[in-house]
């Protein structure tokens, strides 16, 4: 997977909404305001950061060399995903994860918005 299949990919789930920062060389994927990935456009590799259950991104980094704890964010929340390193699915997976942990996380109103998609 390239960079240009990770958004893609996002940017297919519900609500999406992508916007430049850090001198448009960061890439932010948000729903509802909260960013769910992020995309390094000058990394010397390609890779992207998700946001995923402080276990889950502690496990993932122990199984995976293509998994570290993100950098310039929360390592506690927030892993780089390195894509050539890692499957597609693998990486979608991660993707998907991160997006339905900020829904979960939305009060009861947004979250409705949300409930029974198959992302």
């Amino acid at each position: 997977m390239d960079i240009e299949e990770a958004r893609e990919y996002a940017l297919s789930m519900k609500g999406v909404t992508e916007s430049l920062f850090g001198g448009d060389s960061w890439v932010s994927f948000s729903v509802e305001g909260k960013w769910f990935m992020l995309l390094q456009l000058d990394a010397p590799e390609p890779r992207v950061a998700v946001k995923l259950l402080p276990e889950t991104g502690a496990s993932l980094r122990e199984q995976y060399a293509g998994v570290v704890a993100a950098y310039h964010m929360n390592k506690q929340h927030w892993n780089d995903l390195y894509l050539e390193q890692l499957s597609d699915d693998f990486v979608k997976n991660c993707i998907c994860d991160s997006y339905h942990l900020i829904i979960s996380r939305l009060n009861k109103k947004l979250r409705a918005k949300y409930n029974g998609d198959n992302l």
